[in-house]
């Protein structure tokens, strides 16, 4: 198959789940506190968490729909492999490869928050936290492989910077809840190691 509906989808998607994983991280950034935003003010905790699960899930089956496009679109050589496998691939390599690590870490994050019952808190949180890494190896991805990214086209590179900006900020509000000591969570999971 090829033809420009594909690559419209590819395009389309990968900007959803672009903003759908910002959210998420953001949501689990500012859900980690007693209440959502951490301050004692906002959402019960309760409702922030659901919130950001299933953002999350909305997130991963939008990824699905950017993969199943890239890959049935015949315009560029991308395996169905290529998905999980993060090397060989032909088609951008290094970015191609990047975008398909960030998946794997995507996978390993949402199989053990579905176990997380079953799992010590602090090996959950441990695995949780390369949702970092598995972010920004996808904004990574987007800005080197998109076809949105160019000057001409600003909006992709201004939405991205958007989503990071929003990241960044809600890392330094948690942080700087964590280093006035008003966060409750950093005391429980200290007493729960």
């Amino acid at each position: 198959m090829d033809g420009p509906l594909l690559w419209y989808l590819n395009r389309s998607t990968g900007f959803v789940v672009l903003a759908l994983l910002t959210l998420s991280v953001v949501l689990g950034v500012l859900s980690t506190g007693g209440k959502a935003g951490g301050a004692g003010k906002g959402l019960p905790r309760f409702v922030s968490q659901s919130l950001h699960r299933n953002v999350s899930l909305l997130a991963m089956l939008m990824l699905a729909a950017h993969i199943v496009s890239a890959v049935v679109d015949t315009f560029v050589d991308i395996r169905w492999w290529q998905a999980f496998v993060p090397f060989g691939a032909t088609y951008m390599p290094l970015w191609l490869e990047l975008g398909t690590l960030s998946f794997d870490l995507m996978l390993v994050i949402t199989l053990t928050s579905l176990v997380r019952s079953r799992m010590k808190h602090r090996s959950w949180r441990m695995i949780h936290l390369l949702s970092y890494l598995s972010w920004g190896l996808a904004v990574v991805h987007g800005v080197k492989i998109g076809t949105d990214m160019s000057r001409e086209q600003a909006w992709g590179l201004i939405a991205t910077a958007v989503c990071v900006g929003l990241v960044v900020l809600a890392g330094g509000w948690r942080l700087l809840l964590v280093l006035l000591r008003r966060d409750p969570v950093s005391e429980a999971d200290r007493s729960s190691v």
